[in-house]
């Protein structure tokens, strides 16, 4: 298969499996802020972050990278990521509703940010020459 199909082919599968871990994420965000009603809406983005992380990096390592890298080493690397990322993820969050914007549009800006930021971080630093490298079974 040639490169460029592989590679579309491989965005499209981290796409799908980041819309499974939306609906986590949104689906926690919700219950935790409209259910649980935590006090205000960073506490509740960063507990749906973490269990949206989780899952996406479980599946795509396995399914659509296919990596056989140490599994301690790519979860570091992607924690590194989040170091960066959920810091200005949650600031964004408490400025935003701070400002009036609802918390529903200000966490799809995040969650839109952190799908795209993740794919180019975990394709191009993660997984930069390990892609396709799990022997198959």
């Amino acid at each position: 298969m040639p490169k460029n199909t592989k590679e579309i082919i491989r965005a499209l599968k981290f796409t799908v499996i980041s819309v499974s871990a939306g609906i986590i994420q949104i689906g926690s965000f919700t219950l935790l802020n409209e259910v649980f009603k935590l006090p205000n809406p960073e506490i509740s983005h960063l507990i749906a972050l973490i269990l949206s992380v989780v899952w996406n990096f479980t599946i795509n390592r396995k399914v659509t990278f296919k990596s056989s890298n140490n599994v301690v080493k790519s979860m570091i690397l992607v924690a590194l990521f989040y170091v960066v990322f959920t810091p200005a993820s949650t600031f964004f969050m408490a400025w935003a509703t701070g400002a009036g914007w609802n918390e529903y549009l200000v966490e799809a800006i995040n969650m839109l940010a952190n799908f795209v930021l993740e794919f180019l971080f975990t394709r191009f630093v993660v997984y930069r020459n390990s892609c396709d490298t799990a022997e198959k079974k």
